[in-house]
């Protein structure tokens, strides 16, 4: 994803870059001369870098160029849809080189503090009540991320669930091509949930949580299948920007959400050796 080069800098791997060069929007013409625009390459590294580390834009290393510049030009690129377009490239490489799994997807949510608050959160009931934010992931059978949305986090999973499945940012293969199923566990079991993910055309799988190690354990050849999207979970919070929400705009939230989901996809389709 991304090397060393000296000290605490690093830059992105060419693989990678070929990846993100052509997603990425036309500069605006400049209103007046002024100094050349700094390296689009060099910046998104150093937005890599404060997604890997988790440190203040006001604390980026001057290696990446002046810190508001780089944090206007993550602005101008979050509005243009880039970090969203990375994600679905993404997943573009993975669904020609491995192929996403859509018989057995996964949806889970996931809370994490948010101390500045804004869109988005609410009073955590495992925190005391401190602001904290919810985020709801969509997986397939792999783990691969499909769609994440966020909110409170006082809101209930099966509140995020229709959100979830609306944001699905790659095309769903028909239900004609195969049954496609979803695992959730029992925080998910009522009646119009059920009937909602039917609507859907998915067939519900409700589990306890670690009812599918026991059954491993007394079934042979059982195969687990919700737990791969807590594993996907897993794998986001070792975004260190991620592991508390210090954005207080959602839509910032969000961008660093969807590029830290394209690294994880572009990475399991084989992009990084």
């Amino acid at each position: 994803m991304t090397r060393r080069k000296n000290g605490h800098d690093y830059e992105i791997f060419d693989k990678l870059w070929n990846k993100i060069k052509p997603l990425l929007p036309l500069p605006k013409p400049k209103k007046k001369p002024g100094r050349p625009r700094k390296d689009d390459r060099k910046i998104m590294s150093g937005i890599f870098y404060v997604l890997l580390t988790g440190c203040q834009w006001k604390l980026l290393p001057r290696f990446y160029g002046a810190p508001s510049t780089v944090h206007d030009r993550f602005q101008e690129w979050r509005k243009s849809s880039l970090f969203e377009k990375m994600w679905k490239a993404g997943l573009l490489d993975y669904d020609k080189n491995k192929g996403l799994e859509w018989e057995w997807q996964a949806i889970d949510g996931a809370m994490t503090k948010a101390p500045l608050g804004g869109a988005g959160t609410g009073a955590n009931p495992t925190d005391r009540g401190k602001k904290g934010t919810k985020r709801s992931l969509l997986t397939d059978g792999k783990g691969i991320p499909l769609s994440v949305t966020v909110d409170g986090a006082n809101r209930h999973d099966k509140k995020l669930v229709k959100g979830t499945l609306d944001a699905i940012i790659f095309q769903r293969p028909s239900l004609d091509e195969g049954i496609q199923n979803i695992c959730m566990d029992k925080g998910y079991d009522f009646p119009d949930i059920r009937e909602l993910v039917k609507e859907y055309g998915y067939i519900a799988h409700i589990r306890r949580r670690g009812e599918e190690n026991i059954r491993k354990k007394e079934i042979p050849g059982y195969r687990a299948r919700r737990w791969v999207v807590e594993r996907t979970h897993s794998w986001l919070n070792r975004f260190r920007r991620l592991l508390i929400r210090w954005e207080k705009k959602i839509e910032n939230y969000y961008a660093m959400l969807q590029l830290a989901c394209a690294c994880i996809t572009f990475r399991a389709a084989g992009l990084f050796g």
